[in-house]
């Protein structure tokens, strides 16, 4: 038997520094909000990413490509092939304005409205304080604080 297959399971591992690191406890937090998100929707198709691109679009007809990318900090590349994703799955539509034939305006097409409706309750809900082993005003304060750490609220947690 290999030293890894006798290791104790219940063992625990030391993370020093690491358990003060807000850039890990970030990613430790993100792989686990995918985790409940992929146990909540299963291989439906649905991705967190496209979902929420196609929330900003449904809040914002007409927005421009390169803003969306901008505002969600997703690279214009990437923001290109997961438009034409949507836009082959006809959920979204996209418009090359006559006044700057460079940019591309946003909408959604009534399958991709009907699409974020039907998704929305669970989307918003999958991972609210219920889910995690937070209360109702813990869930709150982390939201506030990962808005302020990303620079969207500014102010103390009330």
């Amino acid at each position: 038997m290999n030293a890894a297959a006798t290791q104790d399971t219940d063992a625990t591992v030391s993370l020093g520094e690491l358990e003060e690191s807000l850039g890990f406890l970030l990613r430790i937090a993100q792989v686990h909000a995918f985790q409940r998100f992929y146990d909540t929707f299963g291989e439906g198709g649905l991705r967190p990413g496209e979902y929420s691109v196609m929330w900003v679009i449904r809040r914002n007809p007409g927005l421009r490509q390169g803003l969306l990318a901008e505002t969600l900090e997703i690279k214009p590349a990437q923001m290109t092939k997961m438009i034409r994703r949507l836009e082959e799955q006809g959920h979204v539509r996209r418009v090359i304005p006559d006044n700057d034939r460079r940019s591309v305006e946003l909408y959604l097409t009534g399958k991709g409205e009907a699409f974020t409706e039907a998704h929305r309750a669970a989307f918003f809900s999958h991972d609210d304080h219920h889910h995690l082993d937070l209360t109702e005003r813990e869930s709150r304060d982390l939201a506030h604080l990962l808005r302020r750490y990303i620079g969207l609220e500014k102010g103390p947690v009330e």
